[in-house]
């Protein structure tokens, strides 16, 4: 076998260069870079294209072994075809993953044809790819790959554990009736999405007994996240940072308060007792306050109604310590006066009412304060409504909305109502009843409640 080494050839005469003859074997090594700076013929194309990397954005004209990424996130636009030549080839692939929304068209040189046909091609398919080669005057381009997978890295996104985990559109919600832990396994790689939604709903005030203030609701606090987003109550913290929680992944130890207990079935006048707190991560909710009978209601997330004797006002305060948005709102105010009564227990959305002060016509109890709707479950629930006060002779206060129990009705039916479970509700005041002291017993605090919602698709 002959071997020639030169490190370059050249035509003798004019600028074509023939290697070999008809019918001949051309073969290049293993491991050797042919590098195709001008034109050549002969050697037919191996089906691939060089792709260029650089995103088209409006209309362009397309080259023959070049493939393009059609970028159309910014309005739909063509790709005008070169003039068909024999074994031309041309590529083009979906860059965004938009063509379903602003389309391709792909258009014709002249009277080139695209599958037999002068007309555009339309393509319209979310993440397509299409190769298109010239093959005669009769059909012209035709397509000869077309992917329409779209593959695409998968987002991630917060995965977690604990409460009774139920769904609502993207969001997971995790509900906390007791203490636990939410365990994040995995965070979102949108760190956006790992600033999660939450109530934290605290134990509520038992109510007094005889004539006595009904119990302060539970500390209420809540975050509506712009990534789990839905209609919050008034006292949405997202505003304010320190409210927010951005989780990692780790544990979070939940805390759940307990209702406090009314005032004792044993004794005639006692006070209630304040419930406990609830706790996620960085936020704390203030427990209810007791409502008082025998000395000053106690302060919390919402404060216990008063009993006053000698008309001395001792309701408890609310938002304490001291939250933004607040946490609850103070108590109402007894009356002593000639005619009896408590005054109700704080809610999370309004002041306890007080009680009557009419020396001549039958004592009332005040109202609780009204708690808050929030729809983080996926329907609308009240939480933190204050107790209703008692009133000796006439009608006992009514429970706030969220909970809140109402005081007893009359002498006759003294006890008072038990804060509904789960919804930090105040409990009730006990009404005076003489010689049952038993039927006087106020009613025991409702126990709070955590509720985490995060988007995980």
């Amino acid at each position: 076998m002959s071997k020639i080494e030169v490190n370059a050839i050249e035509p003798q005469c004019g600028t074509t260069l023939t290697l070999g003859a008809s019918g001949d074997t051309i073969t290049f090594p293993t491991g050797t870079t042919v590098v195709n700076n001008g034109t050549q013929t002969g050697f037919g194309r191996t089906g691939t294209v060089d792709w260029n990397t650089t995103p088209k954005t409006a209309t362009f004209t397309a080259v023959s072994g070049d493939g393009f990424f059609a970028n159309t996130t910014g309005g739909a636009f063509n790709m005008n075809l070169p003039a068909g030549v024999a074994g031309a080839i041309v590529s083009v692939a979906d860059y965004a993953g938009t063509w379903q929304t602003n389309a391709l068209t792909v258009v014709p040189n002249g009277t080139d044809k695209i599958g037999s046909l002068n007309n555009n091609a339309i393509l319209n398919t979310e993440g397509q790819s299409v190769t298109f080669v010239f093959v005669d005057s009769t059909q012209g381009w035709i397509n000869t790959m077309d992917s329409t997978s779209n593959v695409r890295g998968t987002p991630l996104f917060i995965i977690a554990t604990g409460g009774t985990i139920t769904t609502s559109g993207n969001d997971k919600i995790h509900t906390f009736t007791g203490p636990g832990t939410f365990c994040v396994s995995q965070t979102a790689d949108c760190s956006a999405n790992n600033l999660v939604s939450h109530i934290v709903v605290a134990g509520g005030g038992g109510g007094g007994t005889g004539v006595g203030g009904g119990g302060g609701a539970g500390g209420y606090r809540e975050v509506v996240s712009p990534s789990s987003p839905y209609t919050g109550s008034p006292l949405n913290g997202y505003p304010s940072a320190p409210n927010r929680v951005t989780v990692t992944a780790t544990a979070f130890p939940i805390t759940v308060g307990g209702g406090g207990a009314g005032g004792s079935p044993g004794g005639l006048n006692e006070d209630g007792v304040s419930g406990t707190p609830s706790t996620f991560s960085t936020i704390t909710s203030t427990a209810g306050g007791g409502g008082a009978r025998t000395s000053a209601a106690d302060p919390g997330g919402s404060g216990g109604g008063a009993y006053s004797p000698g008309g001395a006002t001792t309701k408890g305060s609310g938002n304490t310590p001291p939250v933004s948005p607040p946490q609850g709102n103070p108590g109402g105010e007894g009356n002593s006066a000639g005619a009896e009564s408590g005054g109700g227990g704080g809610g999370a959305g309004a002041v306890g009412g007080n009680g009557s002060n009419n020396p001549s016509s039958p004592d009332t109890g005040g109202p609780g304060g009204a708690g808050v709707t929030t729809e983080i479950t996926a329907s609308p629930v009240a939480y933190a409504g204050g107790g209703g006060g008692s009133g000796f002779s006439g009608t006992g206060g009514a429970g706030g909305s969220g909970g809140g129990g109402d005081s007893g009705p009359s002498r006759s039916q003294g006890a008072g109502t038990a804060g509904t479970t789960n919804t930090g509700g105040g409990g009730g005041a006990g009404n005076y009843a003489p010689g049952v002291p038993a039927s006087a017993f106020g009613g025991t605090g409702g126990s709070g409640i955590v509720i985490i919602r995060y988007k995980f698709q």
